[in-house]
């Protein structure tokens, strides 16, 4: 493949965020709630049509990828 035929970053995080776009209003649509990440409670949550949030579960680990396994090594 040639040099000119790839996509630039940008269309690429522009369909990405499309893609995620369309498929939550496809679950508001059928009436499928949605999973959420909060980051400032770091709760995960199942949030409904109508706006009500139940609670699925938290953050299991704590601190980056990179610092977690430099402690662990």
């Amino acid at each position: 493949m040639k040099r000119e035929e790839y996509i630039p970053d940008e269309t690429v995080v522009k369909r990405a965020n499309a893609a995620v776009k369309i498929e939550l209003e496809k679950k508001k649509a059928l009436n499928i709630p949605i999973v959420v990440y909060d980051r400032e409670t770091q709760m995960i949550y199942h949030e409904n049509n109508d706006g009500t949030r139940v609670v699925v579960g938290e953050k299991m680990r704590k601190g980056r990828y990179s610092e977690r396994v430099g402690k662990e090594a």
